[in-house]
């Protein structure tokens, strides 16, 4: 086929790709005021203007569908999303958690305690991730039951552990925080997300979700993050903590 050929195919694309077009934009050889402006900048190439606040819906969208499109090229049909505490330890870790407690206050002291009892949930998560993976579920043409997790340590990486060791590839949502945010070595690189919106994550947990494991995290939470909590038996106790806290008149 020619190139006049090609100008009457229906399925030839008339316009060129973004990446084509970017490429164009950087190889103009004129820097001028105009060109050298912000304002000139393609959008899509515009860190700047994308992070905007006015942005926030499209950032949404591309959240959404970066995971979504790199799940389903994949081939990953339906999850085993596997939820727990970021904090117990592995169960060879355990004494050497506790032996290191022994100067700590006692409430310090008590949470490393709950910590270490918990550590066996570690072995039941990898336990419960690597039988999963090992049935390797094809349906559809797509695999069934991928282990998913929230990327992180302790639960989560006793989840993708046992799928690496069954010799299957398994999903980690991070999200951005000052703490327990990087990837745990164990998720499969070209499934390893990271997420800014919480609920973007949460919806990608449950969009394929065919069952969901959720260890025990009570009596491990950070005694810093008790101060998060104000408990309330009545309404009228909840919005007095509320005004209080903003200041605001009764």
């Amino acid at each position: 086929m020619d190139d006049t050929d090609k100008d009457h195919d229906l399925s030839e694309r008339k316009f060129y790709p973004a990446e084509e077009e970017a490429k164009f934009s950087a190889a103009q050889p004129e820097s001028t005021p105009q060109t050298e402006h912000p304002a000139y900048k393609l959008a899509f190439q515009d860190r700047d203007f994308l992070l905007r606040e006015e942005l926030r819906p499209v950032r949404f969208q591309l959240e959404l569908l970066k995971t979504e499109m790199l799940l389903d090229e994949a081939g990953v049909g339906s999850t085993l999303v596997m939820y727990g505490s970021a904090r117990i330890p592995p169960p060879e870790s355990a004494q050497i958690a506790l032996e290191g407690a022994r100067d700590l206050d006692e409430a310090d002291r008590r949470v490393v305690e709950n910590l270490a009892k918990k550590a066996k949930y570690y072995g039941e998560a990898y336990k419960l991730a690597r039988m999963v993976s090992e049935k390797s579920i094809i349906e559809g043409g797509k695999r069934q039951f991928v282990i998913c997790s929230g990327g992180g340590p302790s639960i989560m990486e006793a989840a993708n552990k046992g799928a690496s060791d069954a010799g299957a590839e398994s999903i980690g949502l991070n999200i951005v925080l000052p703490h327990e945010q990087a990837p745990n070595r164990y998720v499969t690189p070209y499934l390893s997300f990271q997420f800014h919106y919480f609920a973007l994550r949460k919806m990608h947990f449950l969009l394929r979700a065919k069952a969901v494991a959720v260890f025990p995290g009570e009596g491990v939470i950070g005694r810093h993050d008790l101060d998060l909590f104000r408990w309330c038996e009545t309404a009228d106790e909840a919005w007095g903590h509320v005004a209080a806290f903003y200041e605001l008149s009764r």
